[in-house]
Protein backbone atom coordinates (compact mmCIF):
# COMPACT_ATOMS: atom_id res chain seq x y z
CA UNK A 1 0.00 0.00 0.00
CA UNK A 2 1.77 2.88 -1.30
CA UNK A 3 -0.69 5.60 -0.08
CA UNK A 4 -1.75 6.79 3.20
CA UNK A 5 -3.96 4.83 5.23
CA UNK A 6 -6.71 6.30 5.61
CA UNK A 7 -8.36 5.81 9.35
CA UNK A 8 -12.17 6.30 10.75
CA UNK A 9 -11.61 7.44 14.03
CA UNK A 10 -15.11 6.08 16.20
CA UNK A 11 -15.56 8.63 19.21
CA UNK A 12 -13.79 11.95 19.68
CA UNK A 13 -13.71 11.47 23.33
CA UNK A 14 -10.56 11.63 25.53
CA UNK A 15 -8.89 8.73 23.75
CA UNK A 16 -10.71 9.25 20.20
CA UNK A 17 -9.21 12.96 20.28
CA UNK A 18 -6.05 11.83 21.62
CA UNK A 19 -5.55 8.71 18.42
CA UNK A 20 -7.21 11.67 15.93
CA UNK A 21 -4.28 13.83 17.37
CA UNK A 22 -1.29 10.99 16.97
CA UNK A 23 -2.89 10.16 13.49
CA UNK A 24 -2.60 13.61 12.46
CA UNK A 25 0.54 15.09 13.40
CA UNK A 26 2.60 12.50 15.29
CA UNK A 27 2.19 8.97 13.10
CA UNK A 28 3.63 8.65 9.56
CA UNK A 29 1.43 6.49 7.00
CA UNK A 30 -1.54 7.10 8.03
CA UNK A 31 -4.18 9.93 8.06
CA UNK A 32 -7.59 10.64 9.55
CA UNK A 33 -10.31 10.55 6.78
CA UNK A 34 -13.65 10.10 8.57
CA UNK A 35 -14.49 10.64 12.76
CA UNK A 36 -17.95 9.64 13.90
CA UNK A 37 -19.45 11.19 17.16
CA UNK A 38 -23.06 11.98 18.62
CA UNK A 39 -21.11 15.18 19.65
CA UNK A 40 -20.24 17.30 16.33
CA UNK A 41 -19.33 20.06 18.00
CA UNK A 42 -16.76 17.99 19.95
CA UNK A 43 -15.74 16.02 16.61
CA UNK A 44 -15.27 19.56 15.35
CA UNK A 45 -12.49 20.34 18.31
CA UNK A 46 -11.05 17.27 18.01
CA UNK A 47 -10.17 17.83 14.28
CA UNK A 48 -9.62 21.10 14.02
CA UNK A 49 -6.53 21.91 11.97
CA UNK A 50 -6.88 18.28 10.04
CA UNK A 51 -7.93 18.65 6.44
CA UNK A 52 -9.99 16.88 4.33
CA UNK A 53 -11.63 15.03 7.37
CA UNK A 54 -15.76 13.46 6.92
CA UNK A 55 -17.42 14.11 10.72
CA UNK A 56 -20.49 11.97 11.06
CA UNK A 57 -22.92 11.44 14.12
CA UNK A 58 -22.85 7.43 12.92
CA UNK A 59 -20.42 4.92 12.59
CA UNK A 60 -21.21 3.16 10.23
CA UNK A 61 -21.58 6.14 8.30
CA UNK A 62 -17.98 6.92 9.04
CA UNK A 63 -17.20 2.97 8.10
CA UNK A 64 -18.45 3.86 4.82
CA UNK A 65 -16.44 7.12 4.01
CA UNK A 66 -14.57 6.59 0.94
CA UNK A 67 -10.91 5.82 1.28
CA UNK A 68 -10.93 4.55 4.80
CA UNK A 69 -8.97 1.63 5.33
CA UNK A 70 -9.19 1.15 8.50
CA UNK A 71 -10.60 1.68 12.07
CA UNK A 72 -9.99 3.15 15.56
CA UNK A 73 -12.69 2.80 18.24
CA UNK A 74 -12.56 4.28 20.78
CA UNK A 75 -16.08 4.87 21.86
CA UNK A 76 -17.88 4.19 25.12
CA UNK A 77 -17.62 0.46 26.10
CA UNK A 78 -20.95 -0.70 25.24
CA UNK A 79 -20.76 0.92 21.84
CA UNK A 80 -17.61 -1.77 21.06
CA UNK A 81 -19.05 -4.55 20.07
CA UNK A 82 -21.84 -3.45 17.67
CA UNK A 83 -18.75 -1.00 15.85
CA UNK A 84 -16.18 -4.28 15.78
CA UNK A 85 -18.91 -6.57 14.24
CA UNK A 86 -19.75 -3.38 11.49
CA UNK A 87 -16.10 -3.44 10.76
CA UNK A 88 -15.79 -7.34 10.44
CA UNK A 89 -18.70 -6.79 8.17
CA UNK A 90 -16.58 -4.25 5.57
CA UNK A 91 -13.43 -6.65 6.50
CA UNK A 92 -11.58 -2.98 7.80
CA UNK A 93 -8.45 -3.83 10.42
CA UNK A 94 -9.16 -2.42 13.87
CA UNK A 95 -7.12 -1.03 16.27
CA UNK A 96 -9.87 -1.01 19.38
CA UNK A 97 -9.30 0.76 22.77
CA UNK A 98 -9.81 -1.70 25.58
CA UNK A 99 -12.39 -3.50 26.87
CA UNK A 100 -13.04 -5.28 23.86
CA UNK A 101 -16.36 -5.57 25.27
CA UNK A 102 -18.27 -4.77 28.55
CA UNK A 103 -18.82 -8.91 28.99
CA UNK A 104 -17.37 -12.09 28.00
CA UNK A 105 -20.67 -13.39 25.60
CA UNK A 106 -20.20 -10.52 23.81
CA UNK A 107 -16.72 -10.65 23.37
CA UNK A 108 -17.42 -14.37 22.13
CA UNK A 109 -19.66 -13.18 19.88
CA UNK A 110 -16.78 -10.92 18.33
CA UNK A 111 -14.41 -13.83 17.84
CA UNK A 112 -17.05 -16.50 16.02
CA UNK A 113 -17.44 -13.59 13.58
CA UNK A 114 -13.79 -12.71 13.47
CA UNK A 115 -12.89 -16.63 13.48
CA UNK A 116 -15.40 -17.26 10.66
CA UNK A 117 -13.50 -14.91 8.46
CA UNK A 118 -10.49 -16.89 9.00
CA UNK A 119 -7.85 -14.17 9.46
CA UNK A 120 -6.92 -11.35 12.58
CA UNK A 121 -8.72 -7.80 11.70
CA UNK A 122 -8.89 -6.51 15.81
CA UNK A 123 -6.04 -5.29 17.78
CA UNK A 124 -6.89 -4.53 21.14
CA UNK A 125 -5.28 -1.42 22.53
CA UNK A 126 -3.20 -2.97 25.72
CA UNK A 127 -0.68 -0.44 24.99
CA UNK A 128 1.42 -0.85 28.00
CA UNK A 129 2.53 -4.08 25.76
CA UNK A 130 4.64 -1.08 23.79
CA UNK A 131 6.03 0.80 26.84
CA UNK A 132 9.84 0.56 26.41
CA UNK A 133 9.82 -0.62 30.01
CA UNK A 134 7.26 -3.22 29.70
CA UNK A 135 8.77 -4.40 26.38
CA UNK A 136 12.29 -4.85 28.50
CA UNK A 137 10.87 -7.13 31.50
CA UNK A 138 9.00 -9.19 28.75
CA UNK A 139 12.04 -9.64 27.10
CA UNK A 140 14.17 -10.14 30.58
CA UNK A 141 11.67 -13.10 31.25
CA UNK A 142 11.61 -14.41 28.13
CA UNK A 143 15.36 -15.18 27.85
CA UNK A 144 15.06 -16.54 31.41
CA UNK A 145 16.80 -13.90 32.99
CA UNK A 146 15.06 -14.00 36.64
CA UNK A 147 14.16 -17.92 36.42
CA UNK A 148 10.92 -19.15 36.79
CA UNK A 149 8.38 -16.21 37.84
CA UNK A 150 7.06 -16.63 40.85
CA UNK A 151 4.80 -13.59 41.92
CA UNK A 152 3.72 -10.16 39.97
CA UNK A 153 3.51 -7.33 41.99
CA UNK A 154 1.11 -4.11 40.01
CA UNK A 155 0.45 -1.03 41.29
CA UNK A 156 -2.13 1.21 39.12
CA UNK A 157 -3.07 4.58 40.83
CA UNK A 158 -5.11 7.61 39.21
CA UNK A 159 -5.59 11.02 41.10
CA UNK A 160 -9.68 10.22 40.45
CA UNK A 161 -11.71 8.46 38.70
CA UNK A 162 -14.98 10.45 36.33
CA UNK A 163 -18.44 11.27 37.87
CA UNK A 164 -20.48 7.75 37.51
CA UNK A 165 -16.97 5.30 37.81
CA UNK A 166 -18.56 2.31 39.59
CA UNK A 167 -17.11 -0.43 41.96
CA UNK A 168 -16.86 -3.04 39.49
CA UNK A 169 -15.10 -0.51 37.02
CA UNK A 170 -12.25 -0.49 39.68
CA UNK A 171 -11.67 -4.13 37.89
CA UNK A 172 -13.33 -4.08 34.51
CA UNK A 173 -11.42 -0.49 33.45
CA UNK A 174 -9.03 0.46 35.48
CA UNK A 175 -7.23 -3.36 36.15
CA UNK A 176 -7.70 -4.91 32.69
CA UNK A 177 -3.98 -3.23 31.44
CA UNK A 178 -2.97 -5.39 34.82
CA UNK A 179 -4.93 -8.41 33.52
CA UNK A 180 -3.11 -8.50 29.89
CA UNK A 181 -0.09 -7.38 31.51
CA UNK A 182 -0.07 -10.24 33.53
CA UNK A 183 -0.92 -12.72 31.03
CA UNK A 184 1.57 -11.67 28.08
CA UNK A 185 4.81 -10.80 30.63
CA UNK A 186 4.07 -14.62 32.33
CA UNK A 187 2.75 -15.76 29.17
CA UNK A 188 -0.14 -17.99 31.18
CA UNK A 189 -3.54 -17.34 31.75
CA UNK A 190 -5.24 -16.46 34.88
CA UNK A 191 -7.57 -19.26 36.19
CA UNK A 192 -8.67 -17.75 39.62
CA UNK A 193 -9.90 -14.33 41.45
CA UNK A 194 -9.68 -13.07 44.76
CA UNK A 195 -11.22 -9.46 45.70
CA UNK A 196 -10.42 -8.15 48.65
CA UNK A 197 -11.68 -4.70 50.03
CA UNK A 198 -9.49 -2.55 52.09
CA UNK A 199 -11.43 0.52 53.99
CA UNK A 200 -12.27 2.78 51.61
CA UNK A 201 -10.56 6.14 51.06
CA UNK A 202 -12.27 9.06 52.45
CA UNK A 203 -11.26 11.15 49.10
CA UNK A 204 -13.63 8.42 47.15
CA UNK A 205 -17.36 9.22 46.47
CA UNK A 206 -19.94 7.60 49.05
CA UNK A 207 -20.19 3.77 48.14
CA UNK A 208 -17.13 3.56 45.93
CA UNK A 209 -15.19 0.45 46.86
CA UNK A 210 -11.63 2.19 46.46
CA UNK A 211 -9.05 1.28 47.05
CA UNK A 212 -9.14 -2.50 45.99
CA UNK A 213 -6.45 -5.15 46.22
CA UNK A 214 -6.81 -8.26 43.53
CA UNK A 215 -5.18 -11.31 44.13
CA UNK A 216 -4.64 -13.69 40.05
CA UNK A 217 -3.84 -17.46 40.23
CA UNK A 218 -1.96 -18.39 36.72
CA UNK A 219 -2.27 -21.80 35.12
CA UNK A 220 1.81 -21.83 35.90
CA UNK A 221 1.28 -21.71 39.91
CA UNK A 222 1.99 -18.23 39.86
CA UNK A 223 0.76 -15.49 42.00
CA UNK A 224 -0.51 -11.66 41.19
CA UNK A 225 -1.14 -9.06 42.79
CA UNK A 226 -2.84 -5.50 41.77
CA UNK A 227 -3.69 -2.32 44.31
CA UNK A 228 -5.74 -0.38 42.13
CA UNK A 229 -6.56 3.09 43.75
CA UNK A 230 -8.44 5.37 41.67
CA UNK A 231 -8.54 8.54 43.53
CA UNK A 232 -5.11 8.62 45.41
CA UNK A 233 -5.04 12.15 44.57
CA UNK A 234 -1.21 12.48 44.09
CA UNK A 235 -0.57 11.05 40.36
CA UNK A 236 -0.90 8.76 37.89
CA UNK A 237 1.58 5.77 39.12
CA UNK A 238 1.93 2.22 37.62
CA UNK A 239 4.05 -0.01 38.77
CA UNK A 240 5.38 -3.67 38.26
CA UNK A 241 7.87 -5.96 40.21
CA UNK A 242 8.63 -9.74 38.86
CA UNK A 243 10.04 -12.14 41.49
CA UNK A 244 11.94 -14.95 40.26
CA UNK A 245 13.96 -18.02 41.32
CA UNK A 246 16.65 -16.64 40.10
CA UNK A 247 16.30 -12.59 40.62
CA UNK A 248 13.46 -9.66 40.68
CA UNK A 249 13.12 -7.21 38.22
CA UNK A 250 10.74 -4.06 39.00
CA UNK A 251 9.51 -0.71 36.37
CA UNK A 252 8.35 2.14 36.78
CA UNK A 253 9.79 3.86 39.33
CA UNK A 254 9.77 7.47 38.02
CA UNK A 255 8.73 8.86 35.10
CA UNK A 256 8.38 12.76 36.01
CA UNK A 257 10.57 15.73 36.20
CA UNK A 258 12.90 15.51 38.97
CA UNK A 259 13.58 19.50 40.12
CA UNK A 260 16.96 20.13 42.76
CA UNK A 261 17.13 23.35 44.44
CA UNK A 262 17.21 25.06 47.16
CA UNK A 263 13.86 23.80 49.06
CA UNK A 264 15.25 20.31 48.24
CA UNK A 265 14.83 17.80 45.56
CA UNK A 266 11.29 16.84 44.16
CA UNK A 267 10.17 14.30 41.29
CA UNK A 268 6.86 15.66 39.21
CA UNK A 269 4.07 12.79 39.39
CA UNK A 270 2.60 12.04 35.47
CA UNK A 271 -1.17 13.43 36.56
CA UNK A 272 -2.80 11.32 33.19
CA UNK A 273 -2.35 8.12 31.44
CA UNK A 274 -1.74 9.44 28.41
CA UNK A 275 1.35 11.92 29.43
CA UNK A 276 2.57 8.78 31.23
CA UNK A 277 2.25 6.55 28.07
CA UNK A 278 2.61 9.38 25.85
CA UNK A 279 5.28 7.07 24.25
CA UNK A 280 3.41 3.68 24.03
CA UNK A 281 1.13 5.22 22.04
CA UNK A 282 2.57 6.20 19.18
CA UNK A 283 4.85 3.12 19.43
CA UNK A 284 1.45 0.97 19.43
CA UNK A 285 -0.08 3.41 16.88
CA UNK A 286 2.81 3.29 14.18
CA UNK A 287 2.95 -0.37 14.71
CA UNK A 288 -0.43 -0.98 14.01
CA UNK A 289 0.05 1.11 10.94
CA UNK A 290 2.58 -0.42 9.76
CA UNK A 291 1.43 -3.79 9.86
CA UNK A 292 -2.12 -2.68 8.42
CA UNK A 293 -0.09 -1.06 5.50
CA UNK A 294 1.91 -4.61 5.00
CA UNK A 295 -1.56 -6.19 4.92
CA UNK A 296 -1.22 -7.39 8.74
CA UNK A 297 -2.63 -7.30 12.26
CA UNK A 298 -0.59 -7.83 15.04
CA UNK A 299 -0.07 -6.79 18.75
CA UNK A 300 -2.71 -8.09 21.37
CA UNK A 301 -5.21 -10.34 19.50
CA UNK A 302 -9.31 -10.19 19.78
CA UNK A 303 -8.36 -13.48 22.26
CA UNK A 304 -6.74 -11.26 24.43
CA UNK A 305 -9.53 -8.87 24.24
CA UNK A 306 -11.91 -11.63 25.31
CA UNK A 307 -9.78 -13.37 27.97
CA UNK A 308 -9.01 -9.52 29.74
CA UNK A 309 -13.24 -9.42 29.68
CA UNK A 310 -13.61 -13.03 31.28
CA UNK A 311 -11.01 -12.40 34.03
CA UNK A 312 -12.74 -9.01 34.54
CA UNK A 313 -15.76 -10.49 34.61
CA UNK A 314 -14.92 -13.13 37.55
CA UNK A 315 -13.29 -10.26 39.92
CA UNK A 316 -16.18 -8.30 39.47
CA UNK A 317 -17.76 -11.69 40.53
CA UNK A 318 -14.90 -11.93 43.23
CA UNK A 319 -15.77 -8.70 44.66
CA UNK A 320 -19.93 -9.46 45.41
CA UNK A 321 -18.83 -12.85 46.77
CA UNK A 322 -15.89 -12.26 48.64
CA UNK A 323 -14.83 -15.84 47.65
CA UNK A 324 -12.18 -17.08 45.50
CA UNK A 325 -13.60 -17.13 41.64
CA UNK A 326 -12.30 -19.07 38.94
CA UNK A 327 -12.06 -17.93 35.80
CA UNK A 328 -14.19 -19.71 32.90
CA UNK A 329 -12.29 -19.75 29.67
CA UNK A 330 -13.89 -21.17 25.98
CA UNK A 331 -11.51 -23.40 23.93
CA UNK A 332 -9.15 -20.82 22.06
CA UNK A 333 -9.75 -21.16 18.56
CA UNK A 334 -6.54 -22.35 16.17
CA UNK A 335 -6.90 -18.87 14.66
CA UNK A 336 -5.17 -17.40 17.93
CA UNK A 337 -3.03 -20.22 18.24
Amino acid sequence: MGELLGVAVLGAGHMGADHIRRIGRRVGGARVVAVADPDRPRAERATAGLDGVALHTEAEAALDTPGVDAVVIATPDTLHEAALLAALERRLPVLCEKPMTPDPAGALRVLAAETALGRRLIQIGFMRRYDPEYARLKEALDAGELGRPLMLHCVHRNVSAPPGFTSAMLISSSASHEIDAARWLLGQEITAVTALRPSPSTQAPGGLQDPQFLLFETAGGALVDVEIFVHCGVGYQVRCEVVGERGSARIGEEHGLRITGGAGARTEVPQDYVVRFADAYDRELRAWVDAVRDGRVTGPSAWDGYAATAVAEAGVRALGSGTRTPVELAPRPPLYG
